[in-house]
């Protein structure tokens, strides 16, 4: 017999207790319900279920098979899905959060290319530097960059968020470069409000290390941090999707390459796998494969970056 179905049956024989209102949910005779589950004994090769005139239940072995049964459906749910997006063209619109800097340095460049391949898909982007609700302002998809997430959430790993200590050439032509780590003290450093704050964490041969540092400018936006690193007026920690051409041109000059600050997860966030519109599912494998990687795009050598 066909062992998807058997393990269909068993699956819905066990959440109803009954195989007289699985028979019925699965538009199947008692009979044919009876003959999948022994066959489903068979195939595993245990007896899955107490059975008496009155009562279903699972036996130990039925409760260890009843997990992978549930997870063979849902593969095989999500190949029929997969299969069946191939001949069809996604539509609809999808309502998409991220920061302000990483929708202007690499979100909205990928958005634009995936409408191209997808031209019945509308994006509404909501770029805000905070995480918002899901669920009140209905949101599709979350590109999120954290090490926390919500465990109530979905989250897939795209790529990872590095970042680096930079200033501007002018900068330290004024007050020279910091040699260690305990000199950034000394430096005016910007900080992000909901970010870096008053301290530094950096990572040096393994060892994480806090520096406490100061300043006269902090700011809830990353965009604004560079702009102020840019025009001189002190040391900040910017993530290096935001920064890598800056780097590259000279206008900004890394600082304390060996201190590497903590590295944070890109994550694409939804809300449930379960009837996940088409448009979502395409989206987040295109973003999986355009960011992911040993390596994300913007932190390769520039002749070794992979066209996206």
């Amino acid at each position: 017999m066909d062992r998807l179905t058997s393990a269909r049956v068993f699956v819905e024989v066990a959440d109803r207790a009954s195989l007289t209102q699985a028979a019925e949910r699965l538009g199947m005779s008692p009979a044919m319900v009876s003959r999948h589950l022994a066959a489903a004994e068979e195939w595993l090769g245990s007896r899955l279920l107490h059975r008496t005139t009155r009562r279903v239940s699972l036996t130990d072995a039925g409760q260890a098979a009843m997990v992978s049964c549930r997870q063979l459906l849902e593969l095989a749910q999500e190949m029929q899905h997969r299969a069946g997006d191939r001949s069809r063209e996604p539509d609809g619109t999808l309502r998409i959060t991220t920061s302000p800097s990483f929708a202007e340095a690499q979100l909205t460049a990928a958005l634009v290319d995936f409408q191209r391949h997808h031209q019945r898909v509308r994006v509404d982007l909501l770029v805000v530097d905070r995480a918002v609700d899901l669920v009140e302002d209905r949101i599709d998809l979350a590109v999120r960059i954290s090490n926390t997430l919500d465990p109530g959430l979905v989250s897939r790993a795209l790529t990872q968020c590095r970042s680096v200590l930079c200033a501007a050439p002018s900068y330290l032509a004024r007050h020279g470069h910091p040699g260690t780590a305990d000199e950034l003290k000394t430096h005016p450093c910007i900080g992000h409000a909901f970010g870096s704050g008053t301290t530094y964490r950096l990572t040096r041969a393994g060892r994480a290390i806090e520096i406490p540092v100061s300043g006269s400018l902090f700011t809830n936006e990353t965009a604004i941090l560079r702009r102020a690193v840019l025009a001189g007026a002190g040391i900040g920690m910017l993530p290096t999707y935001f920064v890598t051409e800056q780097l590259r041109r000279g206008e900004l000059v890394q600082l304390l390459p060996d201190h590497e600050p903590e590295v944070l997860g890109i994550h694409a966030v939804y809300l449930s796998r379960r009837h996940q519109p088409l448009a979502l599912r395409l989206l987040v494998d295109f973003l999986a494969a355009r960011f992911g990687g040993a390596t994300a795009p913007w932190d390769a050598p520039p002749g070794k970056r992979v066209p996206r």
